[in-house]
């Protein structure tokens, strides 16, 4: 949580500190971007038409200060500076002379127009006004105003005063220096501020969703089970948590409601189809860590399950690593450090390990068993991608099946030595980090190809907003853009539905470099 409630030098297109500034709702969301206004040195007006809502949201503020003293976070001075700062009203009048009003209540479309109705009558000319709306159309709610380019989106993530993102979302008739106001403010009060234009997901709801889905597929099809893809995706994709983890920290009624409107919103658009999986865990009232149940078990007494490991057999002290292994040259490094002779080949093909008569490849969309019959290699292995493969705790691999029995315990022996415990997923394409990442990558690039944003601002987005280890752009380019595309094309053929069609932005860029 930031508490400077002495802020630097404010960017020239920001409010001045002398501004007031309004929040409209005084539940969590507004109450959390009172207290950024209010540490960004405005005074703050918080008012909610719940007689009392506002007071007591002012209380909570004060008595979550309070903890952070304790624990030696802030310092009571800095407390009395912020809450200073905000005043909690019951009566929309008082907010006639404020500057900038953000509203956050209810998402109903109808509700928030006539709230901007009455601002606009009640509010000076110059006043801007902003919504916190993550799901309803910016371009929809300005159109209520008889001035619809005072208005625009300043998108908050929750908790406001610690998530770092600020999507500031142009409806079509937002005027440029609204938007430049905005981004300014957003910028002096400590947010990361992305411009984007009003389309359904923003860039972080819309980019995020196949970190949730994806994993969803892979357990549809059997692929491994949850707390397996939870430690790939953690452990070796570099997430700060698992998808199902998280979303039952979300909650999956929150969850699968963001998805279903994304997939509604843009025309049952495959790569935004939510997971029938998660329907059924709604639907059944197992909504994650609020109702003490959703993909995993929190009742008292619970014990979690523990990711599938794939057992040891052998000690190979030698590896041949056939052509240029591009991103996981790291991975060879690794190896050779932890003793294993490594004997490189030069070759034109594929890069590949060999070990033991085992051959094993970097994830690309194809199965191992593809692999092998192409390749006529029956002990043919795939792994998967790893954020850093330095220091991966944990890789996913495949066995393909024409493999012996014997293969993924060799190939365990030979990554055990290396600090590296393989984690075994059945023979589906892209495993999970891979075809994660993959899927990420396409759908930042599409917002771009469709301009919703830049590719500077998609990236600092998924950043700041979720906490990725990269942006997708940037982590695609470490893969290879080329081996992205091929990765979903191989998905795409495998699948057969326009769920993994390459975005036309990638492929140029493959094409041109």
């Amino acid at each position: 949580m930031t508490t400077d409630s002495s802020p630097g030098a404010a960017p020239s297109d920001a409010l001045p500190r002398s501004a007031t500034v309004a929040v409209i709702g005084a539940g969590t969301m507004g109450a959390g971007i009172a207290q950024v206004a209010a540490q960004g040195g405005h005074a703050v007006l918080l008012y909610d038409n719940r007689p009392g809502a506002a007071s007591d949201a002012w209380q909570a503020m004060h008595d979550q200060f309070d903890k952070r003293i304790a624990r030696g976070r802030v310092t009571a001075e800095q407390r009395d500076a912020v809450l200073a700062r905000i005043t909690a009203c019951d009566d929309l009048n008082a907010l006639a002379d404020a500057q900038l009003v953000i509203e956050a209540i209810v998402e109903d479309l109808a509700i928030k127009q006539q709230v901007f109705r009455d601002l606009e009558a009640l509010c000076g000319a110059e006043t801007l006004f902003a919504t916190n709306t993550s799901s309803l159309s910016v371009t929809a709610l300005a159109a209520s105003l008889a001035d619809p380019g005072r208005m625009a989106g300043m998108h908050f993530f929750n908790p406001a005063p610690v998530m770092k993102l600020c999507e500031i979302v142009a409806g079509r008739a937002s005027r440029a220096t609204t938007l430049a106001t905005l981004e300014a403010t957003a910028t002096a009060w400590g947010k990361v501020a992305v411009r984007v234009t009003s389309t359904p997901g923003f860039i972080v709801n819309r980019v995020a969703r196949p970190y949730y889905t994806e994993a969803m597929k892979v357990l549809e099809e059997g692929g491994s089970d949850i707390a397996t893809l939870d430690a790939l995706l953690k452990e070796a994709g570099g997430f700060p948590m698992g998808p199902f983890a998280l979303t039952d920290l979300i909650g999956q009624d929150i969850n699968y409601a963001v998805s279903h409107s994304v997939y509604a919103a843009y025309y049952q658009d495959q790569r935004f189809e939510p997971s029938l999986i998660q329907q059924s865990l709604v639907e059944a009232g197992h909504l994650g860590r609020k109702s003490g149940r959703g993909f995993y078990d929190y009742s008292e007494g619970a014990i979690p399950p523990e990711p599938q490991t794939c057992t040891a057999s052998g000690s190979p002290r030698e590896i041949m690593l056939h052509g240029t292994p591009g991103p996981w040259g790291t991975l060879v490094e690794r190896l050779a450090h932890a003793g294993i002779d490594v004997i490189r080949v030069a070759s034109d093909d594929e890069a590949c390990l060999e070990c033991e008569g085992l051959r094993l490849y970097l994830s690309d969309g194809r199965t191992a068993t593809q692999r092998a019959f192409e390749s006529g290699h029956a002990d043919t292995l795939v792994f998967d991608l790893a954020f850093d493969y330095a220091a991966t705790p944990r890789l996913g691999i495949a066995a393909a099946d024409q493999a012996e029995e014997t293969a993924l315990g060799k190939a365990a022996a030979l990554f055990k030595q290396a600090g590296i415990t393989l984690s075994p997923l059945d023979d589906i394409a892209g495993l999970i980090v891979m075809r994660s990442v993959a899927m990420l990558t396409n759908l930042a690039a599409d917002a771009v190809h469709k301009g919703v944003c830049s590719a500077e601002d998609v990236d600092r987005a998924m950043r700041a907003g979720t906490n990725y280890p990269a942006g997708p752009l940037q982590w695609g380019r470490e893969i290879g853009l080329a081996h992205v595309v091929a990765t979903l094309t191989r998905l795409e053929g495998v699948y057969g539905d326009g769920r993994y069609r390459p975005s036309p932005w990638l492929v140029r860029r493959v094409l041109t470099s």
